[in-house]
């Protein structure tokens, strides 16, 4: 049985066991095995496999990371219906939002990305030439969307929000400009979904399409809950500091 698996069947289990949202006395363990997928956030925290018996509040000082923002980003990830309130967002450290973000946008960009590319590559290989052409000009478009996407935030947005902190306001730019261009990136995944759904050949194996739906599924769900963060925390926080700075 390979550890995923093993995951997997240790949150069927639990399913009903973790109600109750993550605090500062969470194992770390626990957390993980009530949502498999969490295993993907550490690494953006800089927080590696290893931790024992050790709660979320012995985690986060062990690797100086905030431990409400942690907290706040792993409840996100694993209950659909839960955001944070408006004085949850106050009390948090804004300033290590942006870096856990940017480690987001590597993750996707040199990790996650280019699997699912070298994997509907192989998969296309079993494709007549037009629908591979298709595919794969679909799919660099989506390359594209999501580079210009982290690249606005990374060289505008997020310099602009350092400089409110620092008691800065540039008022040629507002996080209103940002919310309300923020496009979906997601919403390609779901429709690159849709097309290999209805129309991938019968000659692709189906075990090879099967992971390569979930794959492309993961990551939607993961931008999906990446986007949450940036709409539900990052921007009504920044609005409130823009007005202390009027």
């Amino acid at each position: 049985m390979s550890f995923f698996v093993y995951l997997q069947n240790l949150t069927f289990t639990n399913r009903y066991v973790m109600k109750k949202l993550f605090t500062p006395k969470t194992k770390i363990a626990d957390m993980i095995i009530n949502n498999h997928k969490l295993v993907l956030m550490l690494p953006r925290f800089g927080i590696v496999l290893g931790f024992g018996e050790k709660n979320v509040e012995d985690v986060c000082r062990q690797y100086n990371v905030p431990l409400k923002l942690f907290l706040m980003v792993c409840n996100i990830y694993s209950f659909s219906d839960y955001l944070p309130s408006e004085n949850d967002i106050k009390n948090i450290e804004i300033e290590s939002v942006m870096p856990y973000l940017v480690n987001s946008h590597k993750y996707y960009l040199h990790e996650r990305i280019p699997h699912i590319e070298r994997h509907l590559n192989n998969v296309s290989l079993n494709c007549d030439e037009k629908y591979r052409t298709s595919l794969e000009m679909f799919f660099n478009g989506y390359k594209n969307e999501v580079e210009n996407h982290f690249l606005f935030e990374e060289k505008t947005v997020f310099p602009y929000i350092e400089d409110l902190l620092l008691k800065n306001n540039n008022r040629s730019f507002s996080i209103r400009q940002f919310e309300d261009n923020h496009s979906n990136i997601e919403d390609k995944l779901a429709d690159l979904i849709n097309i290999l759904i209805k129309y991938m050949p019968s000659t692709v194996m189906s075990g090879d399409i099967i992971s390569l739906l979930f794959d492309i599924s993961q990551l939607s769900e993961d931008i999906n809950r990446h986007v949450i963060i940036e709409d539900k925390i990052l921007v009504p926080y920044v609005k409130s500091l823009e007005r202390t700075l009027q």
